[in-house]
């Protein structure tokens, strides 16, 4: 059977005022450990980690073990613009228990292929024992990874996986065949969990799942059964409420708010939801319901 992933990728809640919402940010970890999927992905962008200095890293992480790692694996994401910051972050989340990493490539500055793989070097090496993914998303980070780069990374004794997100899936396809096949390779493209598991890739880091993951887990069974007619339903429904909340951390939020499970914003500079899209967020969480999970 292939194997189809669902990893969370869960949003960071913070006040009006743009301080840290630790406890709403509990709140939406408690949320998705009751969701059934995989996984978490912890402070990765959906999680606005640019924004997040380390004393508010230290708390979230330490919250996010506390909730999540009891019940799905829970991945920490560490990249910063340069290996002496990622590496302070390493330690940090490793001192918290942290075992699953990912690690976005430098960003900002170009940076070329010996550069990345030397920062990967660094931050691996950090890790030590655990696992590592590495996060290749260069229309955000400004930074390209090759197959042949992902290649060389992916012979480091602890890089395990790639997420990759806003690349297309012949590109995806790329990756699958320059790496082994243990390699696991996860797509940013929420809609894309079936899609991409067809070039070979082994599942989903989505941000949209942190709301509704009753749709993607419903297209995971239903490609897995192998009926075309519930296949094509499961991915309307998935296709839907990606198109209302997207990768639009504003717009989550804004669900958690009508959900009961965190009344925060977002810190980083982002539109908030018009009226006509808060329409169609009710309609969705109405269509789609909800994980059990409340705000404690």
């Amino acid at each position: 059977m292939t194997r189809r992933d669902i990893i969370t990728a869960i949003p960071t809640s913070f006040h009006r005022d743009g301080s840290l919402d630790l406890d709403g940010s509990r709140s939406i970890f408690k949320y998705v450990a009751g969701s059934g999927n995989e996984g978490a992905f912890v402070l990765g962008t959906t999680g606005e980690f640019p924004a997040i200095d380390d004393a508010e890293f230290e708390a979230l992480v330490r919250a996010a073990l506390g909730e999540l790692a009891p019940v799905m694996r829970t991945i920490v994401h560490v990249g910063q613009p340069s290996a002496y910051e990622a590496v302070r972050r390493v330690r940090i989340a490793r001192e918290l228990g942290a075992t699953e990493f990912a690690a976005l490539t430098p960003y900002y500055l170009p940076s070329a292929e010996d550069a990345v793989y030397d920062y990967f070097v660094a931050v691996s090496e950090a890790i030590g024992d655990g696992s590592l993914f590495v996060y290749v998303y260069p229309k955000r980070s400004g930074i390209s990874v090759s197959p042949a780069l992902l290649a060389r990374l992916a012979e480091l004794p602890n890089v395990i996986g790639a997420k990759v997100s806003e690349l297309s899936l012949d590109e995806l396809a790329a990756y699958r065949a320059a790496v082994p096949a243990d390699f696991v390779l996860y797509t940013g493209a929420d809609r894309d969990l079936v899609a991409a598991g067809e070039v070979g890739a082994q599942g989903v880091v989505s941000g949209v799942s942190s709301v509704l993951p009753a749709p993607f887990r419903a297209l995971a069974a239903a490609a897995d059964a192998g009926d075309a007619g519930e296949l094509a339903r499961a991915q309307a429904a998935v296709d839907d409420v990606v198109t209302v909340i997207g990768g639009d951390m504003p717009r989550m939020k804004a669900a958690y708010r009508k959900l009961g499970v965190a009344d925060g914003v977002s810190r980083m500079a982002l539109v908030e939801p018009n009226e006509d899209a808060l329409v169609e967020i009710d309609r969705v969480l109405a269509a789609y319901g909800s994980v059990a999970a409340t705000a404690g």
